[in-house]
């Protein structure tokens, strides 16, 4: 393994200041699941490591104005025990339990999780349905939704001078039902074959976003304003397959075929929306049970 020079910053200036200086031979270390499994396998070979954990003001779950907002150090493990996720937002309680293992989970991060930019993310459906936006500090302040964060796989907007602050949902004032579906090969820590996330407002606003299925995480907007307006029932589940897949572009792998991927993208939408729906009905299935 190639050596480096590590730092462990106070603060947001020094983090910055540090990234101004080297640029893409740095990287930054938060949860660090995903960089020390590269550094490990020598995908990554970085000359400083900048430990952003002591910056205090990067942790926490709090209401602000009328968005939630996550810091960049919040682990999966920590927006699961947290009352107003489950409150709020029962559905990212629901996505942040299909990550990887609890071991892994105690360590990663929500934020960790959208900059690593893998097609499988399990939180992008999810933030996607939420029309969260990522806080973004470099040379200036950012707020980008994050439907346009990610650029390809383990690609995003950011600049190599630039940090992710934390995440913000808007606060919904309407009632709504959601639902995330993830599919892996087998039972604990796998990545998605297909993930499905899906949002029905009670004036029938639908939102609906994949995973593992494209380059990177997606939205089915014709699909989205098909099911506008509309009452779910049997027949409009099946109308509107068609059109949330061609949203899509899954390829086959060593975790799935396109073909399997396609069938079950459908499979699985079906199953999420009557879940969110029924939900919105206030007779779905508990939040936190995958419906696989």
């Amino acid at each position: 393994m190639k050596t480096f020079e590590y730092f462990k910053v106070a603060s947001v200036d020094e983090a910055l200041r540090l990234l101004s200086m080297y640029g893409n031979k740095a990287k930054i270390l938060a949860g660090g699941t995903d960089l020390v499994v590269m550094i490990d396998d020598e995908m990554v070979a970085p000359d400083y490591i900048i430990d952003i954990k002591g910056i205090n003001n990067l942790k926490g779950i709090e209401i602000r104005d009328n968005y939630l907002w996550i810091g960049a150090l919040t682990t999966f493990s920590e927006i699961i025990h947290a009352e107003i996720i489950k409150e709020k937002f029962p559905v990212l309680f629901e996505a942040s339990k299909r990550v990887a293992s609890v071991g892994v989970r105690n360590r990663a991060t929500l934020v960790g999780n959208i900059c690593s930019a893998v097609p499988s993310l399990d939180s992008a459906p999810t933030l996607l349905v939420l029309n969260a936006s990522v806080e973004i500090k470099g040379k200036e302040d950012k707020l980008v939704p994050i439907a346009d964060f990610f650029k390809g796989p383990r690609k995003t907007i950011l600049e190599k001078d630039e940090i992710v602050l934390g995440i913000r949902i808007p606060l919904e004032t309407r009632k709504y039902g959601a639902n995330y579906i993830k599919l892996g090969r087998y039972e604990g820590e796998d990545l998605a074959q297909v993930g499905v996330a899906t949002f029905v407002a009670e004036d029938l606003e639908y939102r609906i976003a994949f995973c593992a299925v494209a380059p990177t995480p997606v939205r089915a907007l014709d699909a989205e304003a098909f099911l506008k307006g509309k009452e779910l029932n049997t027949n409009l589940l099946d109308e509107v397959v068609p059109l949330a897949l061609k949203a899509i572009a899954p390829i086959s792998d060593v975790r799935a075929s396109k073909e399997y991927r396609l069938h079950t993208s459908g499979v699985l939408l079906k199953r999420s929306l009557k879940a969110s729906f029924d939900r919105l009905k206030g007779n779905g299935p508990s939040y936190g049970i995958n419906l696989v």
